[in-house]
């Protein structure tokens, strides 16, 4: 039998202390998070002073926002492709300038349409670094530690949001023109250049396409730091041996162990994605319709976004705890109860309590299935699968807001958060029945890890 040449990239990965190396990583992914959350609600604040400005019609808005979904499902299968076939580390850099280029590209818009044009290209990028880095993550922190440092990005990304409402409240009212600053703030990504240097690609990735005399450089220089900071690292675990190898590419489709977690994953995503934009996109309007005032629904809703980065840092203390299936469940059903108990009261306390909960769960929810999302692939696979799932997650969102606008118009107030509830509850369900467990999976590589003797070279 013909011996196959391996770095045994993850097993040597996982046995690895947390070092500047992952720090480093963890804060460039970071500063790409926070700039991506800081842009993707740019249109939604200024959309008001455009309109004005330029005569254009609320369908108009509508439009720009639905394509921008349209954008984003493009955004994360193109990304999913090229992550594969380029690399980790490079397609995430290509994708970050490719939405901070375009953001850029709106402070010069001169009317709705090119405004349009230039949000949708902008969504594809941000969706599309959104899926390579949560890929990157997971393939370089050790998997029994991934989940909380996935989660400790997000908490650190999700704080450009308030910093850009912060900013636009700021900068909006200046003069006629000021409202393109923000979107200026929003192409400060580009700085993550700074970071491309200090990174590393993916061994994972280099020893799946082959290329082990690269793995093995990237994993000398990073075991190299890491025995630096904390003395002899333990021998790796030797690999298991692989099957068949499948080609990357949609041709995956026709694999099971490649459909069946895209499909469940698909069904996360779309949920999530129905459930949370429906909630964050009609709160307001459908509180200010229903006789609260306009000044106060702004004030409750916002006061509620406050629970968003708590929820990620309540998801880095039991990512790693737990199984994360059923964190994921036990984060849906809540969100679900608390987004209907929401839409069953006016009491200004109760509003901005159940909403305050609401972004709890929902952005812990989010930072655990950015984590859970990518180990259900092999490395062949899941660039491609985790960015199928997200994108048609993202995709649904172009008719989401159509069916939520359809069952106010039609049944009511109530039934918007029930139909929102009752999308929750279907995925908590689906992920409850359906959901392959990981934690056993991470505390055996773990086990192992800590059980191999200390070697100075950690060679395989």
């Amino acid at each position: 039998m013909q011996h196959i040449r391996t770095t045994n990239a993850a097993n040597r990965l996982d046995r690895l202390p947390i070092s500047k190396f992952h720090k480093t990583t963890l804060v460039a992914v970071a500063f790409a998070y926070f700039f991506e959350f800081a842009d993707i609600n740019t249109f939604a604040i200024t959309a008001p002073v455009v309109r004005e400005q330029w005569g254009a019609q609320v369908n108009d808005v509508a439009y720009v926002t639905s394509t921008s979904f349209v954008g984003m499902f493009v955004g994360a299968i193109v990304a999913g492709g090229l992550a594969d076939r380029m690399g980790r580390k490079r397609t995430l850099t290509v994708t970050t300038l490719w939405f901070t280029v375009w953001s850029f590209a709106c402070v010069f818009a001169w009317d709705i349409w090119s405004l349009g044009v230039f949000r949708v290209l902008t969504s594809a990028g941000l969706s599309a670094m959104t899926v390579v880095a949560v890929v990157y993550i997971s393939e370089l922190f050790p998997s029994a530690k991934r989940g909380k440092y996935q989660a400790y990005a997000i908490v650190i990304g999700i704080c450009g949001t308030p910093a850009t409402n912060l900013i636009a409240s700021a900068v909006v009212p200046m003069s006629d023109w000021s409202w393109r600053l923000v979107y200026l703030w929003g192409s400060l990504g580009v700085f993550f250049l700074l970071f491309v240097r200090k990174l590393e690609e993916s061994p994972q990735w280099l020893e799946s396409r082959g290329r082990h005399e690269e793995a093995e450089a990237v994993l000398s220089r990073i075991e190299a730091g890491a025995a630096a900071e904390h003395g002899e690292l333990p021998a790796a675990q030797e690999p298991k041996p692989q099957g068949p190898v499948v080609k990357p590419g949609l041709g995956m489709l026709k694999d099971r162990k490649f459909l069946y977690p895209t499909l469940l994953l698909s069904v996360l995503w779309v949920t999530q994605t129905i459930g949370f934009f429906g909630y964050s996109s009609w709160a307001p309007t459908l509180l200010a319709a229903e006789g609260v005032s306009v000044e106060d629904s702004i004030f409750y809703v916002a006061l509620t976004t406050v629970g968003a980065p708590l929820g990620s840092f309540l998801a880095a203390m039991v990512t790693d705890r737990f199984e994360r299936k059923w964190c994921l469940v036990a984060f849906g059903l809540v969100i679900a109860a608390s987004g209907l108990m929401y839409g069953l009261t006016f009491t200004p306390v109760l509003i901005v309590v159940f909403g305050f909960l609401v972004n709890l769960f929902e952005r812990g929810y989010t930072a655990l299935a950015y984590a859970y999302s990518p180990e259900l692939f092999n490395t062949n696979g899941r660039s491609l699968g985790t960015s199928i799932a997200y994108g048609l997650g993202r995709l649904s969102n172009a008719v989401g807001p159509l069916m939520i606008a359809g069952i106010y118009n039609g049944i009511g107030y109530e039934a918007v958060f029930m139909f929102i509830a009752g999308t929750w509850t279907v995925g908590a369900i689906v992920l409850a029945l359906f959901g392959p467990a990981t934690r056993r999976r991470r505390l055996a590589a773990e086990a192992a890890a800590q059980a191999q003797p200390s070697s100075a070279t950690a060679a395989s």
